[in-house]
């Protein structure tokens, strides 16, 4: 198992990746999963405006959430990130993307 944690710690050092403590208020990260697009806004304090993939899917667009983080796919979860390529978001609803293929990080949409 210390192998394999040891491999997960280093590979998460070289991820293309969007930081929580990065984001401004009205930054917009948009996400493209291999099944679905996500548009995520921070509002600041933990809490994002998210659309797209499952959020649309269940009539929930513009839901106001947490992220949790990511995972690689199991229970291991990086929670300093809001989005990494090649791994899944977690959602505060415990909703999971598929694998992200590609991230868009589009600073400040919002006035504070």
């Amino acid at each position: 198992m210390s192998c394999i944690l040891s491999d997960i710690v280093e590979e998460s050092q070289n991820l293309e990746q969007v930081y929580k403590n990065e984001l401004k208020f009205g930054d917009k990260v948009i996400l493209e999963t291999i099944n679905s697009v996500y548009s995520i806004r921070f509002l600041g304090n933990q809490k994002y405006i998210v659309s797209g993939g499952w959020f649309d899917k269940n009539k929930l667009t513009s839901a106001i959430i947490n992220i949790r983080g990511c995972t690689w796919g199991g229970s291991i979860i990086k929670t300093d990130i809001v989005a990494a390529c090649g791994l899944y978001v977690e959602f505060g609803n415990k909703v999971v993307t598929s694998k992200i293929k590609k991230i868009i990080h589009i600073r400040g949409l919002l006035e504070n």
